[in-house]
């Protein structure tokens, strides 16, 4: 990939990056969707355009964009993806990732998604948690923990997903910073497409080598277990390996960082959940799961309507865009008592952060892992953790993408 002036100049041009990428996807100080989320709600559970983006209704004669907002209406969104197709991604993701398994239809995408699922094998769970994520999660928090003061989304929750993802693939730990680069560049393609496109580029001429290796000498990252995987006589080609590997950093470490610094952002600014949950570490994995449906990382998917139907009552002509708001539908009321709040106590109920039916996100289990991993780490190696006092309250930003750009803490 090239070798960086120096680690320092190449930290600050990754932190430049999200920056920029954070401005493109609505990030605009610290407001929020959800007042506004709320009342598309009760007004009904599917409106014409994408109001929260600024499309209001739909313009004669097409093509027509409808947004779902409850719970229920987007859960059957999901549960149904013959009528609501994951094709429109490949217009817009394969140009910058190549092929991967998020367009794919049925039945191709059963086949493929198996495949996939080879990387993701919960006998390798008990591997991945001692072998390789503690050591990343133990080694970012040793860098810093004997400073007292640290803001936290820059030194663990930007780093630390993009680093499990790297070691996933069998990357060299010194292409890492490199690598989040290009990244982040692809992530901001509406911003600044032609950056996006180069920076898919140079990944994938990078992958091409690190695919040939891992032909030659396999090992047991995702990239030699993928190269072997096969279905019903079916193997990945390389271009679908390439498009994996370029899908996994926005789809596994960007929403993983999100999520992780939101739940921080949240026990952080209740204390008394933040103690409870420090001197019961039981109660964690409701912690996460809660942090997840009151902030999700990701707010919006999109599907393609394959024929003529009918969506919470309005009438959705075959070839429409449905956008479906996850951010509204973990918040919704009729499923969640005072839903805006954050309670990791509340009734547990399965919320949508992860998308849900076929195309249910393949990392999650891996994503619960890297959570549980950070917060127990940053509790025992950081007694005491908490907002420091002497800086700007903290916020949660974004329309599309929503995290806290920094979260100064101390510690005793």
């Amino acid at each position: 990939m090239g070798e960086p002036a120096t680690v320092a100049e190449l930290e600050q041009s990754i932190r430049e990056a999200q920056e920029r990428f954070n401005e493109g996807m609505g990030a605009d100080g610290d407001a929020t969707p959800y007042p506004l989320l709320k009342q598309l709600r009760a007004e009904s559970p599917v409106h014409a355009g994408w109001p929260e983006m600024g499309m209001v209704g739909n313009p004669d004669g097409g093509p027509y964009t409808f947004t779902a907002y409850t719970f229920d209406v987007v859960k059957a969104i999901f549960t149904d993806n013959i009528t609501y197709s994951t094709r429109c991604y490949e217009d817009v993701v394969r140009p910058l990732q190549g092929p991967t398994i998020l367009e794919m239809q049925e039945p191709e995408h059963a086949v493929y998604r198996k495949l996939h699922e080879f990387a993701f094998a919960r006998s390798s769970m008990k591997r991945w948690d001692g072998e390789l994520v503690g050591p990343i999660v133990d080694s970012a928090i040793a860098k810093f923990k004997d400073a007292k003061r640290a803001d936290i989304v820059d030194a663990v929750f930007m780093p630390i997903p993009v680093r499990v993802i790297a070691a996933l693939l069998g990357l060299p730990d010194s292409d890492v910073l490199q690598f989040h680069r290009l990244a982040i560049d692809i992530l901001g393609f509406r911003g600044d497409m032609d950056t996006a496109m180069k920076a898919s580029a140079q990944l994938r001429e990078y992958f091409v080598g690190i695919l040939a290796e891992k032909r030659r000498k396999p090992g047991d990252d995702m990239v030699s277990i993928l190269a072997a995987a096969e279905v019903n006589g079916v193997k990945m080609s390389d271009e679908q390996i390439y498009g994996f590997m370029r899908n996994l950093l926005p789809a596994g470490a960007e929403t993983t960082s999100r999520s992780t610094a939101s739940l921080a952002f949240a026990l952080l600014t209740h204390p008394a959940q933040l103690d409870a949950v420090r001197a019961d570490r039981s109660l964690l994995p409701q912690a996460i799961e809660e942090g997840i449906r009151w902030e999700t990382p990701l707010l919006n998917f999109m599907r393609e309507v394959t024929r003529d139907t009918e969506l919470g009552g309005v009438h959705i002509p075959k070839g429409s865009t449905v956008m479906l708001s996850l951010g509204s539908a973990n918040h919704d009321e009729t499923r969640w008592e005072d839903p805006e709040a954050f309670n990791i106590f509340r009734d547990r109920k399965p919320h949508i952060g992860f998308a849900h039916g076929a195309h249910v996100c393949l990392g999650m289990h891996l994503a619960r892992l890297e959570s549980m991993k950070i917060f127990n780490a940053l509790f025992d190696a950081l007694p005491g953790l908490r907002l420091d006092p002497d800086t700007p309250p903290p916020y949660v930003t974004g329309a599309m993408f929503r995290s806290p750009p920094r979260l100064d803490v101390i510690w005793d």
